[in-house]
C-alpha cells in the first residue's frame, strides 16, 4: 500500500472501498478528458460495475494514488516501477474539466515525482502524452520531463490517426517548485 503524500494544497492517499461511492458520484467523465488519454469515447454510461472496477484497479496497484483537494479530483500513478533499473512511468488524469488549469496537476505530480526519487531512490520517470495534449505537456515540462521522442500514429480518434510524445525526466532535472 503506497504511503499518504502531502503537499501544499493536495492529499493523495490509496483508494479505499469507500472511494466507490465518490467515484460513482462524479460520473462519467467528459469525453474531451477520455479523447486526451488516447481513447475514442463510447458514450456509455458510467455505473455502479465501473466505479467498483476503477477502486479495486487502484487498490490492487502499489503505486497508484487518489488525489484529494476538499474533495476526489483524480488519480495518479507511478507505474512499471523497477528498482533495480531505477525508473518508473507516470500517470495522472483529472476527473473534472472544472479541476483542470489550476495547477492541481502540476502540484500532484511534483509531490509523486519527489516521492519516487527520494524515497524510492528512482533515477528516471517517463511519461506518454498525445502530442496535442497541451495541458499535459506543459505539466510535465513545468516538472522537468523532457520531450524524448514521438511514437507516431499511435491513437486513432475520432477518424484521425494522434501522436504520442515519450517525455522523462531524471532525478536531478527535477524541478520542485
Amino acid at each position: 500500500m503506497p504511503p499518504v503524500l502531502q503537499s501544499r494544497n493536495l492529499t493523495m492517499r490509496p483508494a479505499t472501498a469507500a472511494d466507490v461511492e465518490r467515484r460513482l458520484a462524479i460520473g462519467a467523465e467528459p469525453d474531451e478528458n477520455i479523447r486526451l488519454y488516447g481513447v475514442q469515447p463510447d458514450g456509455a454510461a458510467f455505473g455502479r460495475e465501473d466505479a467498483e472496477r476503477w477502486a479495486r484497479g487502484l487498490l490492487a496497484h502499489p503505486h497508484a494514488w487518489i488525489i484529494e483537494g476538499g474533495s476526489l479530483l483524480g488519480t495518479i500513478r507511478l507505474d512499471r516501477v523497477d528498482l533495480v533499473e531505477k525508473r518508473a512511468s507516470l500517470a495522472i488524469g483529472l476527473l473534472r474539466q472544472q479541476d483542470q488549469g489550476r495547477g492541481l496537476g502540476t502540484e500532484a505530480v511534483r509531490r509523486v515525482l519527489a516521492y519516487g526519487f527520494d524515497e524510492l531512490g528512482l533515477h528516471r520517470v517517463s511519461a506518454r502524452v498525445l502530442a496535442d495534449n497541451v495541458r499535459a505537456i506543459r505539466c510535465y515540462e513545468k516538472c522537468g520531463f523532457v520531450r524524448e521522442g514521438r511514437e507516431r500514429e499511435t491513437a486513432f480518434l475520432d477518424g484521425t490517426w494522434h501522436d504520442d510524445l515519450i517525455m522523462g525526466v531524471l532525478s536531478h532535472e527535477f524541478r520542485r517548485e
